[in-house]
């Protein structure tokens, strides 16, 4: 008689974990609670208020206590106890595949050293490039760490996944070996993020969020920062085109204050957020260095019409430039493609269900969670 095959013992590490709100933090739950699902046994390594482990829906969360006072200034960027390695350690010791998500944080260096030191491989999912952060000193600390503990950690890596290809060129000049990495596109929970099956469900969504029931609303989701191109779009925004701006994200907020036709939604949950996408008509995101943002993606399976800034990194999703609005990071362009789509219900009407289709095959947690398993087991 055979030996039943003993499941995949996983160790995955990221920064910050639910709920605590932002989107890597989001992608690393749903790979663990996705490969739970498959009898995978995981256990996620992470920051915390305070220390605690317990079981989140089939996965084991330790989390180690942090001060988190740097991300107040823009930085997301904990400060763990020294408690940290020890975790990383016992937690590398009991794995078969230690999974990093990124490698410019503490729980990453930890969890890469426990890796050497217990000889357990390592994956690590890259998300993002250099952050084009405002401060000259933050610039200065991204490439040193990038340039010491990330070569480091990119270089010995089993497997470097990718989600775009801007990434994966930054990889491939921080240390990565060609031949390791491989890209691989976040997947989406198209059961949480879905079109308004009616619309008196979008009807109600608009009221449950307090937005006006008789305006085009186009949804800006994330911080309220230069990167992520919020003073663009506000520069961008006229009312007399026709629509409203709704913004969910924190951050600054003074900017907003006193305008027409801008409506802020504060930090929202994912089931919040979900109904935020359903409640509006069309996604706009003139966001730099981020290649395919989990927000896309979002409102891609919410039968959204996209509106985005360009980027080299798209190339490996083949979009339909149609059907997908990727304008250059310009006011004057982000005005006029949105005065477009305000008064073209029809092209929005195409450009939702493009989006809405994409998404169903291109965003499948079941593929994504397949294929990380395999990069987990795969060897050379």
């Amino acid at each position: 008689m055979s030996t039943p095959a003993r499941p995949t013992r996983v160790l995955m590490v990221c920064h910050y974990y639910p709920p605590h709100l932002g989107g890597i933090e989001n992608v690393a739950r749903q790979e663990a609670r996705h490969l739970a699902a498959t009898g995978a046994e995981v256990t996620v390594l992470t920051s915390a208020d305070r220390s605690d482990v317990r079981d989140e829906d089939g996965v084991r969360v330790v989390r180690i206590a942090a001060w988190n006072g740097i991300e107040r200034a823009g930085v997301p960027f904990p400060v763990l106890s020294p408690r940290l390695l020890a975790a990383a350690l016992r937690g590398a010791r009991r794995a078969d595949v230690v999974h990093i998500h990124d490698c410019l944080y503490l729980t990453s260096w930890a969890a890469g050293l426990a890796a050497v030191l217990t000889r357990t491989p390592h994956v690590l999912t890259q998300h993002v490039a250099m952050v084009e952060h405002p401060s000259p000193l933050v610039r200065g600390v991204q490439r040193a760490v990038y340039a010491v503990a990330g070569r480091g950690l990119l270089r010995r890596a089993r497997r470097v996944l990718t989600l775009n290809a801007s990434v994966a060129g930054f990889v491939a000049a921080h240390g990565a070996r060609p031949d390791r990495t491989r890209h691989l596109a976040n997947g989406v929970d198209t059961a949480l993020f879905r079109p308004a099956a009616s619309p008196a469900e979008r009807a109600a969504a608009r009221s449950r969020l307090g937005l006006p029931a008789d305006r085009v609303l186009a949804l800006f989701a994330g911080r309220l920062v230069p990167k992520k191109g919020c003073d663009l779009l506000l520069a961008a925004h006229r009312p007399e085109d026709g629509y409203d701006l709704v913004l969910a994200g924190d951050g600054d907020s003074a900017p907003l204050a006193g305008r027409t036709g801008v409506h802020h939604l504060g930090t929202l949950t994912p089931e919040d957020l979900a109904d935020a996408y359903r409640a509006c008509d069309l996604f706009v995101l003139p966001s730099t260095a981020e290649g395919f943002p989990l927000t896309v993606q979002e409102a891609m399976a919410s039968g959204l019409p996209v509106v985005t800034t360009d980027d080299p990194g798209y190339a490996p999703y083949g979009l339909d430039r149609g059907l997908v609005r990727l304008l250059p990071r310009d006011a004057a362009a982000l005005r006029t493609a949105l005065a477009d789509l305000t008064a073209d219900p029809g092209l929005r009407a195409r450009m939702a269900e493009y989006s809405r289709q994409y998404a169903a095959t291109a965003f499948s947690w079941p593929e994504h969670t397949a294929a990380l398993l395999d990069h987990y087991r795969e060897r050379g």
